[in-house]
């Protein structure tokens, strides 16, 4: 196997894994846009509490990284940020 191949394919790993993080994002939030409603309380989750449910440390570096990503996620359109800070999953247009 060429270096291009190796290099494609290590490509190719890295967004499956990023493909499964996401997943499970939306799967955290969507489990707790649910509670929220069920408890006719606030919807959406801060960084902190969103890489908690994900299972990282509440220490600056990891809730910072899981900021970062969802941020991410906002900016492609996979999520929403209703308020500064909060996130959830994107509403369906229409």
């Amino acid at each position: 196997m060429g270096f291009l191949e190796a290099r494609g394919t290590a490509v190719q790993v890295r967004v499956e894994e990023l493909r499964e993080e996401a997943e499970r994002v939306l799967a955290e939030l969507a489990e707790a846009e649910a509670e929220a409603e069920a408890e006719a309380g606030g919807s959406g989750l801060r960084a902190r509490e969103l890489a908690g449910r994900l299972g990282l440390e509440w220490v600056p570096a990891k809730v910072e990284g899981a900021r970062s990503m969802v941020k991410r996620l906002v900016e492609r359109g996979w999520l929403a940020e209703e308020r500064p800070g909060v996130f959830t999953p994107r509403r369906a247009a229409g």
